[in-house]
């Protein structure tokens, strides 16, 4: 018993980061250029273990291209739902061979769709719980001996991301946000330097891509993920959460 209760003393149970990290970091890296501050991110391994997030949709080149630039051993982690449009299969294909990804597919179990999504007909009635199969439960399992997650996120995508930092808390993990500040116009302008593959459905007027049931056309004038879970009260996957006005305590770089 003793032996145990010694054993139990060397646990740590400590986050892997707090508020107070994420605040630390968006202060150390106000102003600093995205690629400088990507360097320095991984090369000093500042957020530990780290991986990328990608659904390999509308703009995800840039981050894609930007990360593999700096350290093309980062993990890239796709969540293949069995639900994507074959043009983001392609698209997905492309991008991991000819930008050397080091590419990981995470798929959902099979047992558990068949036991709560046998008709493949889930996201017609209940698109939270679609996700929670698909998405949220298989991100977690990806997420084994990772610390910090890179994402595409950016400010101006939605109303619900417009406070979004450049670092921010998720459970006891970091977010990275690195082109959270960044427009369309600096999108284009990368893409077009880098002569980057334009994913194929953004020509058909879809500027946000997901899963195929849940992703429409966006009109003109709308917020460029309006097409995503159209009529629901739904902005995002689970993975991750809408930002806020209340979060402008963490400045937005």
């Amino acid at each position: 018993m003793a032996d145990a209760a010694r054993h139990i003393d060397r646990i740590d149970v400590a986050p892997r980061f707090t508020e107070a990290d994420a605040a630390r970091l968006n202060a150390r890296f106000a102003g600093v250029p995205t690629l400088e501050m990507l360097r320095a991110v991984l090369a000093e391994k500042l957020t530990g273990e780290t991986a990328i997030v990608s659904s390999f949709g509308a703009e995800s080149a840039a981050l894609l291209h930007l990360v593999a630039s700096v350290d093309r051993s980062v993990p890239v982690l796709f969540l293949d739902t069995g639900r994507h449009f074959p043009e983001t299969l392609a698209y997905r294909d492309l991008l991991a061979e000819r930008l050397a990804l080091n590419l990981r597919n995470l798929q959902p179990d099979p047992e558990l769709l068949a036991k709560r999504d046998a008709t493949e007909l889930r996201w017609s009635y209940d698109p939270d719980g679609c996700c929670e199969i698909r998405k949220v439960l298989p991100l977690e399992a990806g997420l084994v001996g990772i610390e910090a997650t890179i994402t595409g996120r950016k400010a101006f995508q939605a109303s619900t991301r417009a406070a979004l930092p450049r670092f921010e808390l998720d459970g006891d993990r970091l977010k990275i946000n690195p082109l959270a500040d960044w427009t369309k116009a600096d999108l284009d302008t990368y893409f077009t330097a880098h002569d980057l593959p334009v994913h194929p459905l953004v020509a058909q007027g879809y500027p946000s891509i997901g899963c195929a049931p849940c992703t429409s056309v966006v009109k003109p004038g709308e917020d460029p993920r309006a097409g995503r879970w159209r009529g629901w009260d739904k902005t995002e996957c689970g993975i991750h959460t809408p930002t806020s006005d209340d979060d402008a305590n963490q400045p937005v770089f």
